[in-house]
């Protein structure tokens, strides 16, 4: 088994003084992979920056010609909720977005069997045309739209497990219905946008505030193994959240550990036989380094059939 990990040290240079998305994040993770030795069971190349192309596979060409002309000097600006943007930013989201679909393509060559890509900015909320909720670019929605643009791929599946919903993949994907997209997540909480938007390829599993990780294994089962398996995809890719954690105060939802590690295994599981192992794996949310550091290096692990 052959997992590629993808990082850069370059995503530090996005930082805004006293805002939960911070470089900590992932420099934790890799410190932890090295501490556990996890590192050693990883492929780890250089990372390939996104071209102006491959965001425009899913954003309106206008708005990546806008943000990525955007100078913000030595500043640090916010263009969209809860969206800062420095000098550093637009590297750092195209570094992230370019290791999303340079993991999906290690992973359809058949270089690899799967991949993980600790990097940061997040990309979920990216919309069509607009940078909310910390991220510029949805980067798992490049990687789809990408692995798309190949002839040996029909469908891919997008299953999202941060805390907060993932309206923009929605946004993107609405009207494609070769993109399914599951997202769990915390309902009635932010952005507050394609909450209740649910067609054939769109399958929302919201969980109340306070719900454990009982509930989300629950809903997981109810509704997910069975309808990803009919969907036929021939890729998934994994927006890993970590958010929901009962440690993490950015939520009101309480998993922990242990769910995080049945689900990845659950998952790599169905998708042996589902994708023939194809999966990439996209950091998204999660706010505690403690967190961080205890539940991502079983996640790496288990992708690399280590755990």
């Amino acid at each position: 088994m052959t997992t590629l990990f993808l990082t850069d040290e370059l995503h530090a240079g996005h930082q805004m003084d006293g805002h939960p998305e911070r470089p900590r994040r992932v420099q934790r993770i890799v410190e932890s992979l090295m501490e556990t030795g996890v590192i050693g069971d990883l492929e780890v190349p250089a990372t390939a920056e996104a071209t102006l192309d491959d965001l425009k596979l899913v954003h309106a060409p206008a708005y990546v010609d806008e943000i990525c002309a955007f100078d913000p000097g030595e500043a640090t600006y916010m263009i969209g909720n809860d969206t800062y943007l420095n000098s550093s930013s637009l590297r750092a989201a195209r570094l992230a977005a370019g290791a999303a679909r340079q993991a999906t393509d290690a992973v359809l060559d058949g270089s690899v069997d799967n991949a993980f890509c600790a990097v940061r900015p997040p990309g979920h909320h990216a919309e069509v045309a607009a940078p909310m909720g910390f991220c510029f670019f949805n980067s798992v929605a490049i990687a789809a739209a990408a692995a798309l643009s190949r002839p040996d791929v029909e469908r891919v599946a997008i299953l999202d497990i941060d805390v907060h919903h993932c309206n923009g993949t929605v946004d993107i994907f609405k009207d494609r219905p070769e993109v399914l997209v599951c997202s769990s997540f915390q309902d009635n909480f932010y952005p507050g946008r394609y909450l209740d938007y649910e067609n054939d390829h769109v399958l929302n599993t919201p969980l109340a505030a306070g719900s454990t990780g009982a509930d989300f294994r629950q809903g997981i089962e109810a509704r997910w193994w069975q309808r990803i398996d009919a969907f036929n995809a021939d890729l998934i890719l994994l927006s890993a959240g970590f958010d929901a954690h009962l440690e993490d105060d950015i939520s009101a939802l309480r998993l922990g550990d242990e769910d995080y590690a049945w689900f990845i295994r659950e998952l790599r599981a169905f998708a042996a036989t589902a994708t023939d192992g194809r999966l990439v794996s996209v950091l998204e949310g999660g706010y505690s380094e403690d967190v961080l550091g205890r539940v991502v290096p079983d996640h790496a692990a288990v992708l690399a059939g280590a755990a």
